[in-house]
């Protein structure tokens, strides 16, 4: 104990006078209890400019699509405005073969029905041949009635094989037809399924100019990885957003809270919405949104949660992605006591101040409250109590003494 305070007193001697301003006193009366964090401000609703819906067709089989040309960032276009062109040379290419594929199958068809047509047309002839010869055998037979029974039972018989024979041929011309036109449906179907892929991909080109559906502000858009759409970046109908037009008369500011914080933010809270680009504007907010599942963004170790901040009122001077400053308002604390952030200090999970006690600091153990940027809510001290900012050097307080006994002179 003497060796601490024989320290202590040393650390007095060389500052035997310590200005005024490295002391600070305990204020009281309405604290707010804040968290400030930083946003970037998104139109709440848009309308997205997406790649064309003959993309996403299974005939087509292009299965993303390079962007060759795309308007800068925040201009303002009108309905029907060219916005992006996509990659025309693929589809070019596919279109060809499409084409290509569609005149084989047509001569396919037109194939399978000469060699239909042949195959019936020699089916028919041997049903009339057949038809001719059963006839033939039934007048045979009735000429024979007064020839011997031998004979009689010949051309019985005969007559009874050709119609046999006959039958035999009609049943084998109805299977043959049904056959021949399964073969002629199936070519129809194949030159119908190049028809449609055909369309489909003329579509597709047609549609590689991509035009705004309504007036705004053009946005671009962010790819699966967070960056944003660019010339050469490849879309497809599973990420198929190009740009945005923002709805700019609902902003939002989106912003991230680290995870030791979260737990005090819940939807309706107040928010002070300030505008880096504006230092004199700021709006009045609130949080309509708080995530659940928290992530690490890019370039970070900690985690963190998305906060979504609606508001109240808009300026034509907003744009999106302007970075905000975002206070959010946690609490008021009414007739509270409270200190700068710097007043305190930590040792062993406790935190301490260093209270001015005539010519000497004593270190007095306190306990904290609420917080903001700038000031910490605590108890165990008094109102105008004094506090210095500075603590001792090889400031250590032995395990077996309590804080309230180490001291030092000023």
């Amino acid at each position: 104990m003497l060796i601490i305070i024989l320290a202590l007193s040393f650390w007095g001697k060389i500052n035997p006078k310590l200005d005024n301003s490295f002391f600070v006193k305990v204020k009281s009366g309405s604290f707010r209890s804040v968290i400030m964090s930083t946003g970037q401000l998104q139109a709440e609703k848009s309308v997205s400019i997406d790649v064309p819906s003959a993309l996403s067709g299974r005939r087509v089989g292009i299965y993303e699509i390079k962007i060759t040309q795309l308007i800068e960032e925040g201009t303002v276009v009108d309905s029907g405005g060219i916005v992006a062109s996509l990659d025309q040379s693929a589809v070019e290419s596919l279109l060809q073969n499409a084409r290509d594929q569609l005149e084989k199958s047509l001569r396919s068809l037109e194939d399978v029905k000469l060699d239909t047509n042949i195959n019936l047309s020699n089916l028919r002839d041997g049903l009339l041949n057949g038809k001719v010869t059963m006839e033939e055998k039934e007048l045979v037979l009735s000429q024979s009635k007064y020839e011997s029974p031998a004979v009689v039972r010949q051309v019985t018989l005969d007559l009874e094989r050709s119609k046999r024979g006959y039958e035999q041929d009609v049943k084998n011309y109805k299977l043959k037809k049904r056959q021949d036109e399964f073969k002629v449906q199936r070519a129809l179907d194949d030159v119908e399924k190049q028809e449609n892929t055909v369309s489909d991909i003329e579509k597709l080109f047609e549609s590689l100019v991509i035009r705004a559906p309504q007036p705004g502000m053009v946005i671009y858009a962010t790819d699966r990885t967070g960056n944003k759409i660019k010339v050469g970046t490849s879309v497809s109908p599973w990420s198929p957003q190009i740009a945005l037009l923002p709805d700019l008369n609902s902003m939002v500011s989106k912003t991230y809270v680290n995870e030791v914080d979260i737990a005090k933010l819940k939807k309706g809270l107040l928010v002070k919405v300030g505008i880096d680009a504006f230092p004199n504007k700021s709006f009045d907010g609130e949080i309509i949104q708080v995530a659940n599942i928290g992530q690490v963004l890019p370039g970070s170790d900690s985690k963190v949660f998305e906060v979504v901040v609606k508001l109240k009122s808009t300026d034509p001077d907003l744009k999106p992605a302007m970075t905000t400053s975002n206070e959010i308002l946690i609490d008021v604390i009414e007739n509270a006591l409270f200190l700068p952030r710097e007043a305190l200090f930590k040792r062993d999970s406790s935190n301490y101040v260093m209270l001015v006690n005539g010519r000497k600091l004593l270190e007095t153990k306190i306990t904290i409250g609420e917080e903001n940027e700038n000031f910490v809510v605590i108890t165990g001290l008094k109102k105008n109590d004094e506090v210095s900012l500075l603590k001792p050097e090889n400031w250590e307080t032995p395990t077996n003494v309590s804080p309230q006994d180490s001291t030092a002179s000023l």
